[in-house]
């Protein structure tokens, strides 16, 4: 192999370990999924509706404080560093989990997985973007969108496996939890051979040990020249006064903030969490076995991955603004015939059989291009000065709003039943279309400084958006 050949192989090795983080992410998150129903036996953990959504939204508080945190600390220890502890933090709170012997021990160490997983939502993110050359940045930091759907995946299909095969046994949820510690230490000693970013090391003063990394992953002449780069963009950042709270004071700061949060909160209201975390209780409300349920629950986790593909394949054809709204009149429409069966059919042999390839439907739309865009969105909107405290705050809102989903949602299913549950979906989700179409602006054409201009030279008026040519105003 050539050396070319050989800095190619060595970048594809480091992408594939660092997005061992983000099957983690996805797996930790899915799990929960078929595990709930065996652990909240009366002989187990007896949980009731509430303990339930205590259980599986501790992760998502978690996440919440790990997203801001862990961005942070990677800025101090760097990226290499923190994604080796947060390594060792989903081994030991995914042991913590399977051993837990009440619902309090679990819902602590639920908490400290949530950690990680925040930690690592945007740690990994960071680390691929700053690995990546710059004509394949996109491509290379969506594989941890694509790592993250094949982990919740591959969670379900384990659920499935072992749900069937051990059904009887009363610990069968304790199998299904602890296989995420087998890629944790993949990711653990994975990350012990890979470089730390270049971009991290020259923000360090660390000049040679970037150019060292740089020439692993990229040929000579391109190492030096984007070393160059990365230094005088280091430059140009460190003239620059960081956002702080006090410029929300500022209107156009205020209305970018408004806009990433509103993303946010859009992409997690659709409901889709309650479908990825209790997909199971869902099928089993509807009327199938907790086995066959958990085999459904694979159709979800197939689809999410091909959707995903689908959905970052469109972005580069579609506007986002249309995208998006087409996403969400699907989610929203899904829902509402999910409702409107559930009464209809009650207690009939279809039913479950409707439910499962309506919430098949609904992933399809979601994984295919709300998702999608939601992220892509957070990460143009926001001025490079801006962009840390935008995303700060945008990222804390929008796993915050999903604890809520995850900790209301089995209540909710418990106290007004499955079509209720999902009307009061159906009206956010119209909500959600409204936000879309009279606030947002289209992003697609336009270059981050356009963008950033529009924003400043925006005078009022929600209801006025951005197009390819002109700017707001």
């Amino acid at each position: 192999m050539d050396k070319q050949g050989k800095q190619h192989s060595f970048l594809r090795t480091i992408i594939l370990i660092s997005t061992f983080g983000g099957l983690l992410f996805g797996y930790d998150t899915g799990v929960i999924n078929g595990a709930l129903p065996y652990m909240s036996r009366a002989d187990q953990l007896n949980l009731n509706s509430f303990t339930q959504g205590l259980v599986t939204s501790a992760l998502l508080f978690g996440a919440a404080f790990g997203a801001v945190f862990g961005g942070r600390f990677s800025d101090y220890n760097g990226r290499r560093k923190t994604i080796l502890y947060l390594a060792v933090l989903f081994f030991v709170s995914t042991i913590g989990c399977a051993l837990s012997p009440n619902a309090i021990i679990m819902v602590i160490f639920r908490f400290l997985l949530g950690l990680a997983v925040g930690g690592a939502s945007v740690t990994v993110p960071t680390y691929l973007a700053e690995m990546s050359p710059a004509e394949s940045r996109g491509k290379m930091v969506t594989q941890n969108e694509l790592m993250i759907v094949t982990g919740q995946l591959l969670a379900f299909t384990f659920n499935a496996v072992i749900g069937n095969v051990l059904g009887e046994h009363p610990h069968v949820w304790r199998y299904m939890l602890p296989i995420a510690a087998i890629p944790a230490l993949f990711l653990f000693f994975g990350m012990l051979k890979v470089p730390e970013s270049p971009r991290w090391l020259v923000s360090k003063g660390k000049k040679e040990d970037a150019l060292q990394v740089l020439q692993k992953i990229r040929e000579k002449k391109q190492a030096n020249s984007e070393l160059q780069e990365i230094e005088n963009a280091y430059v140009q950042e460190s003239k620059m006064d960081k956002a702080t709270f006090k410029d929300l004071t500022v209107p156009w700061v205020r209305r970018v903030v408004f806009l990433g949060i509103g993303i946010a909160v859009v992409q997690q209201i659709t409901g889709v969490n309650s479908i990825m975390y209790y997909g199971t209780k869902i099928l089993q409300d509807a009327g199938f076995q907790t086995e066959a349920a958990l085999i459904g629950n694979i159709g979800n986790g197939i689809v999410s991955v091909v959707a995903t593909f689908v959905g970052i394949w469109l972005l580069g054809k579609v506007g986002r603004r249309p995208m998006l709204i087409t996403g969400l009149a699907g989610t929203t429409v899904t829902l509402l015939l999910i409702a409107i069966f559930s009464i209809t059919l009650e207690g009939s042999e279809i039913l479950p059989y409707i439910v499962l390839v309506l919430t098949i439907t609904f992933l399809a739309f979601q994984q295919g291009a709300i998702s999608p865009v939601t992220w892509l969105m957070l990460s143009e909107i926001f001025p490079l000065r801006l962009r840390g405290l935008g995303m700060g705050v945008t990222v804390f809102c929008l796993w915050g709003v999903n604890f809520l989903v995850g900790l209301t949602f089995p209540v909710l299913l418990d106290s007004i039943g499955l079509s209720s549950t999902f009307f009061v979906f159906v009206v956010l989700g119209i909500g959600a279309i409204t936000f879309v179409a009279k606030c947002l602006p289209e992003t697609k054409g336009l270059t981050l400084e356009q963008l950033e201009q529009s924003f400043r030279s925006y005078s009022g008026g929600s209801s006025k958006v951005l197009n390819n040519n002109k700017t707001i105003g």
